[in-house]
């Protein structure tokens, strides 16, 4: 039998990133190749990039690196998002042999046909504007959850954002597609799928190119929870203008979404939010908090927020700071502002200082950890349930709870990918909650 050439896959930024590049490589496999992981010998080394925050850039050149050091007669393949918006920056990047652009890197196996190293990596980049056919993906790695991509692109124009440029227009994937692939992972014992997308809310636009809603993320999320065999669907994140009453009510009620939002804020200043662009104001956000709140008191909220944008003044911040701090969110994501090439907001006057940024950045960072601790205590004494990962981390297996709270027990191999109903006990130093069983099953 011939030797099988085998292939190792990084991905650098987002949950949907992770979708894409569990289907590229399932089609290496349909190809021939095995899969192995990035820390060992390769043939080929593809890299799935990310461009949202400067740091990402680097990371690429780190991670081409280690590549080399593998394996320096690797063949050497960058995708995604930085691959679309630099291509020849990429490609001059020591070691790199092939850059793939946004409508070309689902086809990256017809590209391979010579594995020999190349003086300078080869560009196969599109328009953007080109970009404008869908690509349906879903993530299987961990066992006990996979990624489902439903959507992709963004017809936003936030001042500070690339992915329009890396992504191209809004589209999604045909319902009929969605729930297959939905049918697919849950045969495979997958206990819960998360929905992702770039503006997974804009659902139903642009399928096969239209702009015409064939449906709407009411009738996905609908249509999801009648599928037979998925135990729990996770909504990923979700702009607020577009998470309507109405599927905030449906999720209160359904089979199998989970009360866990993670809705993007970037910043608590109406001033800001103009400067950025933002489709709705602070109290848009005010409303969709309180909604949730009445109909599910015990979901997790997230939030997404920049600091350090263009014009952000003393002011301003303190205005995001105190909104965040009064209203009842679990947990914060906080991005410092990075000038991209292309935007309008790198041209915009008013930069805040390095330093400011990250003094901003650290004060919400302390703060999401207050709410994160004060959502944890509000669920003591509660029952839940949890999904337990396959990882042993120093004697402990970890899980999450539907509404998002992480939990450890001792290790125990038997409750891998099974869901246990528990009591939330205590939380522990390292911030995660202790528990106990509620099914003796479980303890044996």
């Amino acid at each position: 039998m011939e030797n099988r050439k085998k292939v190792a896959f990084y991905t650098l930024g987002c949950k949907l990133n992770f979708s894409e590049t569990s289907t590229i490589a399932r089609n290496f496999n349909d190809e021939g190749f095995d899969r192995v992981d990035f820390e060992e010998v390769a043939d080929i080394y593809v890299i799935n990039t990310c461009s949202v925050t400067e740091n990402a850039d680097k990371q690429f050149k780190q991670v081409v690196k280690k590549a080399m050091k593998l394996n320096d007669k690797a063949f050497v393949a960058a995708v995604g998002c930085y691959a679309q918006l630099k291509p020849e920056e990429l490609a001059a990047v020591d070691g790199v042999d092939l850059v793939l652009g946004a409508t070309e890197k689902f086809k990256i196996t017809d590209y391979i046909h010579d594995l020999s190293k190349n003086d300078m990596g080869e560009v196969h980049s599109c328009e953007i504007a080109e970009a404008d056919f869908y690509v349906g993906s879903y993530s299987i790695g961990d066992r006990t959850r996979a990624f489902l991509k439903v959507q992709d692109g963004c017809d936003y124009k936030c001042t500070y954002c690339t992915i329009p440029l890396a992504r191209g227009i809004s589209r999604s994937d045909a319902l009929e597609n969605v729930l297959q692939n939905a049918k697919e992972i849950s045969a495979q014992d997958i206990k819960e799928i998360v929905l992702t997308g770039v503006n997974i809310g804009d659902y139903g636009k642009g399928e096969f190119g239209n702009k015409k809603h064939e449906h709407t993320f009411l009738d996905l999320v609908q249509a999801l929870d009648k599928v037979e065999g998925i135990e729990r669907l996770r909504i990923s994140s979700i702009e607020p203008n577009l998470l309507k009453n109405e599927t905030i009510e449906f999720v209160s009620k359904s089979r199998t979404f989970v009360p866990h939002f993670h809705i993007p804020l970037q910043s608590g200043s109406n001033d800001i939010l103009k400067l950025m662009k933002r489709r709705y104001l602070r109290e848009v956000y005010t409303d969709r908090v309180n909604k949730i709140r009445e109909v599910m008191p015990h979901a997790c909220i997230g939030v997404d927020v920049i600091v350090g944008f263009p014009g952000e003044t003393d002011e301003h911040f303190l205005e995001t700071y105190h909104f965040l701090n009064e209203m009842d969110i679990s947990y914060l994501h906080v991005f410092t502002y990075s000038e991209r090439d292309n935007t309008e907001a790198a041209d915009m006057p008013g930069a805040v200082p390095a330093n400011v940024r990250a003094k901003r950045s650290k004060m919400l960072r302390g703060l999401s950890v207050k709410k994160r601790r004060a959502f944890y205590e509000s669920q003591l004494g509660s029952k839940r349930t949890v999904l337990f990962e396959s990882e042993n981390k120093e004697g402990y297996i970890h899980g999450f709870t539907e509404n998002y709270v992480k939990v450890k027990t001792p290790w125990n191999p038997e409750l891998v990918n099974t869901l246990q109903e528990i009591n939330l006990t205590k939380i522990d130093e390292d911030g995660s909650v202790r528990l106990e069983f509620l099914n003796k099953l479980a303890e044996a």
